[in-house]
């Protein structure tokens, strides 16, 4: 569905840019709403993903610094997403044994049981298949050139 269709845009954009960034912002809505009425299914949401999947990826527990670093959303409030996440036990924490004043935190059996068998959203069928391999490499090239 074109843009200006799915947002009834009357008037043209005043530039490609604006066109460019009005489009971005609405798929990232977009993309944003499809994970959370897919992630809502397993009682987590998408910030809560982000974070076992972060744990998943980790060699040792690390601090809530350190997931706050790799999170996609960094606005993020990591040490409130983490006690959820505590409270759902699906991660644990722990004192940090050479420095108190950080908490090591790992995934639990639990937490590894629903990364393992919660697939990405690009694995479930989420997203239309609309765009080829191809594509997606370029749009994935697009946008990173357009954050430089």
């Amino acid at each position: 569905m074109k843009l200006e269709d799915a947002i009834n845009q009357r008037k043209p954009f005043n530039s490609s840019l604006e066109k460019a960034i009005v489009n971005i912002l609405y798929t990232s809505v977009w993309c944003r709403e499809k994970n959370e009425s897919y992630f809502k299914q397993f009682g987590i949401t998408n910030k809560q993903y982000n974070i076992l999947r972060i744990l998943n990826g980790a060699e040792n527990p690390i601090s809530t610094h350190q997931i706050r670093e790799r999170m996609l959303d960094k606005m993020s409030d990591t040490s409130r997403l983490v006690d959820r996440l505590e409270k759902k036990e699906l991660i644990t924490k722990k004192k940090n044994e050479l420095d108190h004043r950080l908490v090591d935190i790992c995934l639990s059996e639990k937490g590894v049981d629903l990364i393992t068998n919660v697939p990405s959203p690009a694995k479930a069928d989420v997203y239309p298949k609309s765009l080829n391999d191809n594509e997606l490499d370029l749009l994935s090239e697009l946008l990173d050139r357009l954050r430089s």
